[in-house]
């Protein structure tokens, strides 16, 4: 797929017009051409790197995490931690080498910044492309990972726990192997390509403004501004780092209790990174941003990383207290189930819709924050009019995403955990041992939430600065100022309608293909129960394979249609008001109608994955509460209902709402690559 789109950009590029830009350097179409199509192409297939990484490394570490568990909760937790951690360093080092080596390879190819040459503040618009590629196969990494890993684990839990009463992940359960193999999937490959995406297109769309930025204040040596995320990120390879080993092995006697608890030491971990966080990004802003022209413009983009680096940590304690089994929100709903079914499901609903408000408070006030601090910077264009709001956003991204090797540490930790989990439930280990592997399950759960909390603010971020580059391509191939879209024009409220029904259907199509694979698991799961009733006795062993082939076959088949609309929802809408627009008499009407779906997008987008993600995860910690002995603990009335509740939320946390922060990623970047086609 990431080929057939390749060759469509091909000739959508081949038959563009240029930008004066281009024109003046000398960079035809068939060079801009051939360098957007390669950058899509590596982007797609570093991605891919980047997920399958993350499944290699999972699948070895959740034995050896199965078998520390044996001796000691601390040193099974220290091993998760450190998988998760070899995985995440991977990720992120790819994203950074990956668009230092495109960068460094234009520069030299083109001839930037010699006489004739490109000038090297337009050379990021270059690295679009590799976004793109990267954030394609994201989403259907995401897409095709959730539908696995939920239907198998739905298809499981319905039969198995709910129908058969045997405990998650017991080996007689024929789906039990498809749903172990599906948390690799949904959470490791997934995952590890979606973050590699989120820095990539951050990375780029920084370095767009960096370089816009530059080039209006008449700066002499634009280069720091340019490269200056590289080095962000380059520096949380090193501190996350650090943070990882930070976590040590004491051994204790094994029982969980004995220990301090898993989620305080991995806090503990990420504080240290924080706290490296904010000492190496001032150090950053000071080499890379210090300008003659405004000597104490980098302090104030040192701020706005500040406001970055807070904006994360607050976006994972409140993810952390919606979905942690410690706090008020996620005991109530366990108590409701205490009354049955629905009541659990009503409570679950309304404890995610709540819980869309703090995060919103919180990016609405750091986006506000970062633009005053980089506009009252001192950097001013040729008019006087100050220039810096935009790179201060910018700054303030990279400062959200400056830990954002640690984070994705917590959330591979996660799915190694639950593995490990099953692999000790399935090898049939003493009950102190699963105690064990319960507990940082638990933890697990949470950290994953945290992640996704993460992933969407900084999607939230990273979005609002794709628009603003969109906006400013468009300007330089209209030739004309485009800095405001209108929604009072009908058109351009139709595109905005347009945007906000794409996150509905598209959610919608994700959770229903999660339904449809999992009623086919649960006929096969009970298809074999009763056609060999010796599995029960363990005197036959199921067919595990037969359900891991029903996931994988459907995962494949049922991710296109959601992908597809996605990919092409904006291309075909923009295509169709640029026309009408021609015979209208209005030239930037395609473009006014994109722009407006990209915002009513990501802020519905925004939403929804709030959401989708708080509430699956709150269903889940709720049951895993109910399960730790609290309301009649396993087998209960009460945790019947919790896990419906857990059912119901599967989709919602590992499919639909994960996948809704890559699209709207996608969105941004796929317009800024289709800009052309508007016009």
């Amino acid at each position: 797929m990431a080929i057939l789109l390749g060759l469509v950009i091909l000739c959508i590029y081949l038959f563009r017009s240029t930008t004066p830009q281009q024109e003046s350097s000398g960079l035809g179409r068939s060079t801009s051409a051939y360098i957007t199509v390669g950058a899509f192409l590596l982007g797609a297939l570093c991605s891919g790197i980047a997920g399958y990484v993350g499944m290699w490394v999972s699948v070895r570490a959740n034995v050896r995490v199965s078998s520390a568990a044996r001796r000691s909760a601390r040193e099974a937790l220290q091993i998760a931690v450190r998988a998760g951690g070899f995985s995440a360093l991977v990720v992120v080092g790819m994203a950074v080498i990956g668009i230092a080596i495109l960068y460094a390879t234009f520069y030299v190819w083109l001839g930037v910044d010699l006489p004739g040459g490109m000038k090297v503040t337009d050379l990021p618009l270059l690295l679009v492309g590799y976004g793109f590629g990267a954030s394609f196969v994201a989403l259907f990494a995401q897409l095709g990972g959730g539908i696995y890993t939920k239907a198998a684990d739905v298809g499981a839990d319905l039969v198995g726990k709910v129908e058969q009463g045997i405990p998650e992940d017991d080996p007689r359960n024929p789906a039990v192997i498809a749903d172990l193999v599906g948390d690799n999937v949904g959470d490791c490959a997934a995952r590890g390509a979606d973050l590699f995406e989120s820095i990539a297109a951050e990375i780029i769309s920084a370095m767009i403004l960096g370089g816009t930025m530059a080039k209006r204040c008449k700066i002499e040596d634009p280069s720091g501004f340019i490269l200056f995320p590289l080095v962000v990120h380059s520096f949380d390879l090193v501190i996350s780092s650090i943070g990882i080993f930070s976590i040590r092995n004491t051994r204790d006697s094994g029982i969980i209790g004995a220990v301090e608890d898993p989620m305080s030491i991995l806090q503990k971990g990420y504080s240290v990174t924080i706290i490296l966080a904010v000492l190496t990004f001032g150090l950053s802003t000071r080499l890379m941003l210090y300008t003659e022209q405004a000597p104490s413009a980098w302090l104030n983009f040192a701020l706005c990383g500040l406001v970055g680096i807070l904006t994360a940590y607050v976006f994972v304690w409140i993810t952390k207290y919606y979905t942690d089994y410690k706090h008020e929100p996620v005991r109530t709903l366990a108590f409701s189930s205490s009354t049955g079914h629905g009541t659990n499901i009503i409570a679950g609903v309304s404890l995610g819709l709540e819980s869309t408000a703090l995060p919103v408070l919180v990016i609405s006030i750091s986006i506000i924050s970062a633009f005053w601090l980089g506009h009252t910077s001192g950097l001013v264009d040729e008019s006087g009019s100050p220039t810096g709001g935009l790179f201060g956003t910018a700054v303030a991204t990279m400062g959200m995403l400056s830990t954002a090797a640690y984070v994705l540490t917590m959330d591979m930790f996660g799915p190694i955990a639950d593995n490990a989990g099953g692999i000790v439930e399935m090898s049939q280990q003493p009950e102190s041992v699963r105690d064990i592997t319960d507990v940082l399950d638990a933890v697990g759960n949470t950290t994953k939430a945290t992640t996704k909390g993460f992933a969407i603010g900084s999607a939230a971020l990273a979005s609002f600065l794709l628009f603003s580059a969109y906006m400013d391509e468009v300007a330089s191939f209209a030739h004309v100022p485009f800095n405001q879209v209108d929604i009072a024009i009908p058109e351009v409220f139709i595109g905005g309608l347009l945007g906000s029904m794409l996150i509905f259907l598209f959610s919608a199509w994700a959770c229903s293909a999660v339904g449809r694979t999992a009623q086919e698991v649960v006929n096969e799961v009970r298809r074999q129960f009763i056609e060999r009733p010796g599995i029960m006795d363990y005197k036959e062993k199921p067919d595990y394979s037969r359900c891991v082939s029903i996931v994988a076959s459907a995962s494949l088949r049922e991710m296109i249609k959601p992908g597809a609309l996605a990919i092409i929802s904006p291309i075909v809408v923009g295509f169709i008001f640029r026309v009408l627009g021609h015979y209208t008499g209005h030239p930037l009407l395609g473009a006014k109608v994109v722009a407006a779906l990209l915002m009513f997008a990501t802020v519905s987008g925004i939403l929804m994955a709030l959401f989708l993600n708080t509430a699956g995860g709150a269903w889940d910690n709720a049951k895993k509460y109910i399960e730790t002995g609290a309301l009649g603990g396993k087998g209960s009335d009460c945790h019947k209902a919790a896990v419906t509740g857990d059912t119901v939320g599967d989709p919602f946390k590992d499919t639909a709402g994960p996948s809704l922060h890559v699209l709207i990623k996608m969105l941004a970047t796929i317009t800024l690559v289709m800009a052309p086609v508007f016009l």
